[in-house]
């Protein structure tokens, strides 16, 4: 039976589309690899591409995009609301057939060791890869960002990355490869434009404050909307729901005296982790069908070619 894997890499550009057309070109190039899915926003200053394809095919597409990034993409003129540490700021290796959490850390760990060998680029291994526990939290890994973490490495550190170094690739920084379970990157938008508020309720719902399990947020401001939003990783959306983090996020709304005005989805979803109704459910806007995870690995796998279009 296939082996299918998937890759979700993250990178530090959100407002140039010939940057990521010119990233999501190189993945193309490999064969047996398959772009699902890609979406930009401009405030986050960050990409995210959603590809699938065995266990070799996948690794060689994540390393041509990492090599394009460090090409094209420049951190020391770049800022946004988004922690980042690196061009390619993270790659991280999802099972979805007939493969294990185990095997991806191991195509993550390849991967690592051969994007320094290529490219220059130093890499730290987190989440299931990772081979010193506090960076299995992928949080660990940002502390301080591009800027901080060059100034760290520049001295007596225990931060030197599991590839490459002691110091950062000058322009495209390091990036985080490992291996995770599936991930929802989910949005809640807020109708204030006041940060306080919003970094107050991320607090109150993240689990590393006493919040939900297995929940991440952080309080972001969106320029371009004049609001702020309560950005959310769900690491395991099986025992924190979609629909449990919205209501915990509208409960802390009302508690401040503002509302929730939408919510957001950035890149796919597995369909078990939708509510029923779910658009009126999460006041979720922009979503389409081909936004569902196991509809875009359908279109993928009944491409004569083994191709996808993918979409933004």
């Amino acid at each position: 039976m296939k082996t299918i894997v998937e890759c979700v890499p993250n990178f530090s550009e959100g407002r140039d589309p010939r940057v990521i057309d010119r990233i999501a070109s190189a993945i193309d190039s490999v064969a047996g690899v398959g772009i699902l899915h890609r979406t930009m926003d401009a405030d986050h200053h960050r990409a995210v591409i959603t590809l699938v394809g065995d266990r070799e095919a996948i690794a060689e597409g994540a390393l041509r995009a990492m090599g394009k990034a460090a090409e094209l993409i420049d951190l020391n003129h770049h800022s946004g609301v988004h922690p980042r540490i690196g061009a390619t700021d993270v790659v991280p290796f999802v099972p979805v057939s007939n493969v294990t959490l185990q095997e991806c850390a191991l195509i993550a760990q390849d991967v690592g060791q051969e994007a320094y060998r290529r490219f220059g680029i130093p890499v730290y291994l987190y989440g299931a890869a990772a081979l010193q526990p506090e960076r299995a939290r992928l949080e660990n890994v940002r502390r301080g960002q591009f800027e901080g973490l060059r100034s760290e490495l520049a001295g007596p550190t225990q931060r030197r990355p599991d590839f490459g170094g002691p110091g950062l690739h000058p322009t495209a920084g390091a990036t985080a490869v490992g291996a995770r379970k599936f991930l929802i990157a989910y949005n809640v938008n807020l109708a204030t434009s006041d940060i306080r508020l919003c970094r107050h309720i991320a607090r109150k719902i993240r689990s590393s404050s006493g919040g939900l399990p297995h929940v991440k947020a952080i309080g972001v401001g969106l320029k371009t909307r004049d609001q702020v939003q309560v950005s959310i990783n769900l690491t395991d959306f099986e025992i924190s729901s979609m629909q449990r983090v919205f209501q915990a996020v509208c409960r802390e709304a009302e508690r401040v005296g503002t509302r929730v005005s939408d919510s957001e989805v950035v890149g796919l979803v597995p369909k078990r982790a939708l509510p029923p109704s779910f658009q009126s459910a999460l006041q979720l806007k922009d979503f389409r069908p081909d936004m569902v995870f196991e509809n875009r690995l359908a279109a993928f796998l009944n491409q004569p070619d083994g191709r996808t279009h993918e979409r933004a």
